[in-house]
């Protein structure tokens, strides 16, 4: 099982600030998924910044979301 994301803030380099219920918070890099699919419109800086919290996991204005086990995961974790 894994934390839902509790808060997130797009930061300048296509990486987001995740913060999750279990007090953990992390850095995730979305560059790597900015040539494939939806994720191409967020190459636009505004449109990355319009990110959310929506129901456990993360998601952006285009429809772009990402899986709520993938971003726990893949965040980098800094500690609570």
């Amino acid at each position: 099982m894994y934390p839902s994301v509790k808060a997130v803030a797009a930061c300048d380099d296509h990486t987001l600030s995740v913060f999750f219920e279990n007090g953990e918070k992390g850095r995730l890099d979305i560059k790597p998924m900015l040539d494939f699919g939806i994720f191409r419109r967020l190459r636009d800086d505004e449109a990355f910044r319009r990110v959310r919290v929506s129901f456990d996991t993360v998601q952006w204005d285009c429809g772009a979301d990402l899986d709520p086990e993938y971003v726990y995961k893949k965040c980098i974790k800094s500690g609570p």
